[in-house]
């Protein structure tokens, strides 16, 4: 079986030729070498870095390349990039998909820019991923590459699934008849890990069972939980987090740091459910301490500052951008569209927000902001600069068309039976 008959009409490279293949290390990743290898191709793996592993998983990952067979294989510092090309717009959107999944894998659009660079570099047009024919990232992947250029895209994964129904055994045994171990932890969950959080699938959750013990990745269990309540001080410029407890890092370390602090508390830890781009109902532990706490922090001062028809109408434009990066539309022009109205509303979001939290959950306890849309002369339920005709005129005036229908049809003044009669 060639590539030819897998991708039929792609103008992929002769046998011997170059392809790279965005690599985690993982299990799919992990088959994709020796399943494109066999097949003829010199695969160069990419490893796009944002933030989810330490230098002895990467140096792990490193090695798994070169004993799978890579070509070669590079590395990639993506924190920088994921926090300008993601965090920022996410944190100013406020919002997570469907309410809750706070788009933990987004990663995956700059993953793809940097094995499109690398392919640029060795001037192949063949890119590869270890996405499956079930989820997500396959759309995410395959729409990004077509939206940044003309390339040929071979995905592995979804090939043996045409034969196989039980892919990660069957990747499990092909590796291993190879010689190349697997992880036990891969053996059971798919784990997906960077700078934003960590999400689990697989095994008992996508059973609909409650998580087993080892369905747990950065956020300690309520036991472990540290007997002292955490106070943390964010500043803001512009609604992007600058400073952490008066220190200004990068977004990316800023976030690394609120990461670890929040995890021993447990914060962020959630079960989700909910549905996929391509039609399924998807199931997953996600951990996402840093997210947590930066969206309850710039929610606490985006309410303070923001007018009351801004804060009203911006979740609907917010919940639009994320649907579009969720769904794979990251390169749709829309999405850029929504991020200038986005990055208009932040002009007045600066100040300093404490957060607090003894564990498993995080509050915005202080804002502070020279922005924050005080009255001079009058405070919600406590004293007014106005008298109380005026209040009673505005009442009278705000509520008449409700007030009018209550009069008019009251004492069954023509409600009864409205819906009958001649059309």
């Amino acid at each position: 079986m060639t590539i030819e008959t897998l991708v039929p009409g792609s103008r992929l490279p002769a046998p011997g030729e170059d392809i790279v293949l965005a690599f985690s290390g993982g299990l799919d990743t992990s088959f994709c070498v020796p399943w494109l290898r066999e097949r003829g191709y010199a695969v160069h793996t990419v490893f796009a870095d944002t933030g989810g592993v330490d230098a002895e998983e990467r140096a792990y990952i490193e090695a798994r390349a070169k004993e799978l067979g890579a070509a070669s294989h590079v590395t990639v510092d993506g924190g920088p990039a994921l926090w300008n090309g993601f965090v920022k717009p996410f944190v100013w959107a406020g919002e997570g998909y469907q309410g809750q999944y706070p788009l933990l894998v987004s990663d995956r659009y700059l993953i793809v820019e940097a094995a499109l660079a690398r392919a640029d570099a060795l001037g192949t047009r063949a890119i590869a991923h270890g996405c499956t024919g079930m989820g997500n990232d396959q759309v995410r992947f395959d729409l990004a590459v077509k939206a940044l250029g003309d390339y040929a895209i071979v995905a592995p994964i979804r090939e043996i699934q045409k034969e196989h129904a039980q892919t990660r055994a069957y990747e499990q045994a092909y590796l291993e008849a190879r010689g190349y171990g697997v992880r036990a932890k891969q053996k059971r969950y798919t784990i997906n890990e960077n700078l934003l959080g960590v999400t689990l699938s697989g095994g008992e959750i996508d059973r609909w069972q409650a998580p087993g013990e080892g369905a747990r990745g950065w956020c300690a269990p309520r036991a472990e939980w540290p007997s002292e309540p955490l106070r943390v001080t964010l500043a803001f410029e512009r609604g992007e987090a600058v400073a952490l407890d008066g220190a200004r890092l990068p977004g990316h370390a800023l976030l690394a740091r609120l990461n670890a602090l929040f995890a021993r508390y447990g914060v962020g830890r959630g079960l989700y459910t909910g549905d996929t781009t391509i039609g399924l109902k998807g199931r997953i532990v996600f951990e996402a301490p840093g997210l947590t706490a930066l969206l309850a922090a710039h929610r606490a001062l985006e309410e303070a500052v923001l007018s009351k028809q801004q804060n009203r109408f911006k979740p609907e434009a917010a919940r639009k951008w994320v649907e579009l990066v969720y769904e794979g539309f990251f390169h749709d022009p829309l999405k850029a569209d929504l991020e200038a109205f986005l990055a208009s509303t932040q002009r007045c979001v600066n100040g300093e927000v404490v957060l607090e939290t003894a564990g498993g959950r995080v509050d915005a306890v202080e804002v502070r902001s020279p922005h924050i849309l005080n009255a001079k002369g009058a405070t919600y339920a406590q004293s007014a600069d106005w008298g109380v005709a005026e209040a009673e005129g505005f009442i009278r005036l705000y509520g008449m068309s409700s007030t009018l229908w209550a009069e008019v049809n009251r004492a069954g003044g023509g409600v009864e039976g409205a819906g009958s009669g001649e059309r």
